[in-house]
């Protein structure tokens, strides 16, 4: 336990938390994914290869980890985890938000042009997930590193003098 602590850089037990969540979503994830391609096997099938699909993307996320270490200044290690919970949050909450919002306004797929529906469904999504990301930041305590984040992000879509 000393030897992952020190690899996370954790200095507190509370700490332990965000590596913990972290395996917990990750599961959940591999599950949901494993089921939705083999629901109709049985459960047994489904949870062998929701391990095999666990594996996989614990080894993709340390991946991924590695590369953005470098990039994202962060104080510990262990926040990299936070940040992908922050991540993970903001876009299952912005579709959860995006669906009756879009509902509320009256557009279906029934009522418009399916790729207009599409788009619409992404640009409003988007708006929200700009509001969340913010938000579930300051909530995990990483508002500085969602607020530059965000910054950069509407920098991208011309959207900076806003910020000004």
């Amino acid at each position: 336990m000393e030897k992952f602590k020190k690899h996370w850089e954790i200095q507190h037990n509370w700490q332990l938390l965000f590596p913990f969540f972290g395996l917990v979503i990750l599961g959940y994830s591999a599950f949901k994914i494993s089921n939705a391609f083999l629901d109709n096997y049985g459960l047994t099938l489904t949870i062998v290869a929701a391990l095999f699909v666990f594996f996989f993307l614990l080894k993709l996320t340390l991946f991924i980890f590695k590369k953005l270490e470098k990039k994202w200044i962060l104080d510990y290690k262990w926040e990299m985890i936070r940040v992908f919970m922050v991540f993970a949050f903001t876009g299952t909450s912005s579709l959860f938000i995006g669906r009756p919002i879009i509902k509320l306004i009256g557009i279906t797929k029934e009522n418009l042009n399916p790729i207009l529906y599409w788009f619409l469904f992404i640009i409003i999504g988007l708006v929200f997930y700009q509001i969340l990301l913010v938000t579930f930041g300051w909530l995990f305590g990483q508002f500085k590193f969602f607020w530059e984040f965000e910054k950069k992000m509407l920098s991208r879509f011309g959207l900076k003098r806003f910020l000004d």
